[in-house]
């Protein structure tokens, strides 16, 4: 049945009369249809007669009629529901603890040098690629090559390790008379390393119109490095947090990212996955909207980062390269966590997780009042769907969310106790101290990067990231050679000599040694009488290249480097930066001995 809604409208009020203009019948209706089958106008006002014509205004009224089905005014059988999400039910139970499996390695044969190690990350490849992108970005600028090679390009790298662990106050301070430095003075020329310098590059720059990456000027080392990265195997506790790489210039736009309570609180943010150990094993530059631009829709979908927030996202990301998914447990901290996204974390990809959770996600625990009223040690906790939440008192209060650990087992943590005057044990949750264990990986990581840093600072943004890259192949080569020391019952060497061996190795190894003028000094100064310095061994790469090793004879006699009770005037043109002295006649070939394994 169709009505007619007559609708009025008056200055002050709005009133509506309903005119039936169908009987119940409409066969036996004679009403012509109102419709004009070619003009859907649904605005036409239709003539009416002079009886249902509404009496005159002052003012004028619009009035239409307008066709209102009759289905519109009866009450629906079903009547729809609202949507309300479900709520969480919290008990106060613990869940059983996961035990984390122990990881087991290949035991090597023999620990390698540190060069061997740091090649493992930053490959042949890479040094090629930055040659060719260097010698190609000379001419894009100034229409010839600097004409560079890979071994000096080598030469270079050794340059910023070396400065890495000896700091001046400027570049020139290096090729000073007055603070020469030989191991960086010696391998190349204060002009020629600043022509490499400024024409450092990465990638070609006509080839980057229509892209999303912003990141594209050092995208391609990032990758290569990544993909190096991946095949360190990894523990089974995994930490996700970000790492700030400083810079303070303007030139990088708004991928400079300010986070206030880091060391480095302007710069370039990445988010890394890393082992308990400090190892890192893969990482997602930050971007802004075009971060996750070179996901594919299958990883987008399988992963289902519709609906996630954008911490959820990295973790989805960076755990979805995890091999062992169901004997790991990924460790984050409350910007990334929730009691929602736990669950989601397990169901599509297996994994246990544990985090600091804010405040309003999570379950609504004993307020912060009451702790402090209760003293440390307090904890209070309840569980849903397998998921504990447990908040502790010590110094300020925290909360916690977990699938993999609970509260149980109890222990005690020593805390100094002002009325006392001594330290005290008080009362911790489980998941605290698996938490602390597990989550420092990247701060560990980040520590060591900065005990020393490759100097980086440049006009060009993306010069301080590939410091970034450099320090960060050191530091994981070094905790590579550090496990399997262990693992064979070793003394490593510390990081700082670790990082040494690389750099002469790469200013050494099968490479003539350069040809190089005797320092300035100045006239009539008087000489003093020094003991003779101890001669330093080379690497093996470099003992053992067979590349400009010549024996030369000299009128000052030395102790023979091989043999004991041997004396010779040979010395070796490039081992010990030709100051070891070898036996070289016809009772002992101490010179062939030495360069043969």
């Amino acid at each position: 049945i169709m009505v007619i809604k007559f609708i009025s409208v008056l200055p002050q009020k709005m009133s509506y009369s309903t005119i039936p203009l169908l009987p119940a019948d409409p066969c036996d209706s004679e009403v012509e249809d109102l419709s004009d089958p070619k003009d859907e106008d649904y605005d036409h006002v239709p003539p009416l007669s002079e009886d249902l014509m509404p009496p005159p205004k002052k003012k004028r009224n619009s009035n239409r009629l307008v066709e209102v089905s009759t289905d519109l005014y009866q009450t629906p059988s079903h009547p729809a529901k609202s949507r309300k999400t479900r709520k969480t039910t919290w008990v106060k139970k613990d869940i059983p603890p996961f035990n984390v499996p122990e990881p087991v390695f290949m035991l090597p044969e023999s620990v390698q040098t540190p060069f061997m190690y740091w090649k493992r990350l930053f490959t042949d490849q890479m040094i090629e690629h930055i040659t060719e992108h260097t010698n190609q970005y000379s001419v894009q600028q100034t229409g010839t090559s600097i004409n560079t090679t890979v071994a000096e390009m080598e030469d270079f790298l050794s340059i910023l390790l070396y400065m890495g662990v000896f700091e001046f106050p400027s570049l020139e301070d290096y090729w000073a008379c007055e603070s020469r430095f030989p191991p960086v003075a010696d391998t190349m020329s204060v002009k020629r390393f600043k022509v490499l310098r400024r024409n450092f590059h990465f990638n070609d720059n006509f080839q980057m119109e229509g892209y999303t990456d912003r990141f594209h000027k050092i995208r391609p080392l990032f990758d290569m490095l990544r993909e190096q990265c991946l095949l360190i195997p990894p523990t089974y506790k995994q930490s996700v947090d970000e790492v700030m790489v400083a810079y303070k210039g303007t030139r990088a736009g708004k991928l400079r990212q300010y986070i206030k309570n880091k060391p480095d609180n302007r710069g370039f943010k990445i988010f890394c996955c890393a082992s308990s150990i400090g190892i890192i094993h893969d990482f997602i530059l930050y971007q802004g909207a075009t971060t996750f631009f070179n996901i594919q829709k299958e990883e987008h979908a399988h992963l289902g980062l519709e609906d996630l927030s954008l911490g959820a996202k990295v973790v989805s990301i960076l755990c979805n390269t995890i091999t062992h998914k169901e004997a790991t447990v990924v460790f984050y901290d409350n910007f990334f966590n929730s009691f929602d996204w736990v669950k989601t974390l397990h169901t599509n990809l297996g994994l246990r997780s544990v985090g600091t959770v804010r405040a309003n996600r999570g379950a609504t625990l004993m307020s912060d009042k009451e702790m402090v009223k209760r003293g440390r040690g307090v904890v209070d906790f309840c569980s849903s769907e397998v998921v504990v939440a447990v908040k502790w008192f010590d110094n300020k209060c925290v909360t916690l969310l977990s699938r993999a650990c609970g509260v149980e087992p109890l222990s005690s943590v020593k805390r100094y106790k002002k009325e006392a005057q001594q330290k005290v044990d008080v009362p911790c949750p489980s998941i605290v101290l698996a938490y602390n264990q597990a989550m420092g990986g990247i701060d560990l990581s980040d520590m060591l990067v900065h005990l020393y840093k490759t100097p980086m600072k440049a006009r060009r943004w993306y010069l301080p990231l590939f410091g970034y890259i450099i320090d960060v192949s050191i530091v994981n080569a070094w905790l590579i050679y550090k496990r399997d020391c262990n693992l064979l019952k070793e003394k490593p060497m510390p990081l700082k000599k670790f990082r040494l061996s690389v750099a002469a190795t790469l200013k050494g190894a099968n490479k003539v040694p350069a040809r190089v003028g005797r320092p300035p000094s100045a006239k009539h100064k008087p000489q003093v009488r020094r003991p003779k310095p101890r001669v330093l061994h080379p690497s093996l790469e470099v003992r053992y290249d067979g590349t400009g090793q010549w024996p030369t004879f000299g009128t000052q006699r030395g102790r023979c480097n091989l043999c004991k009770g041997g004396v010779s005037r040979w010395q070796c043109s490039k081992c010990g930066d030709g100051k070891l002295f070898l036996c070289l006649n016809n009772k002992n070939q101490c010179f062939v001995a030495y360069h043969q394994r």
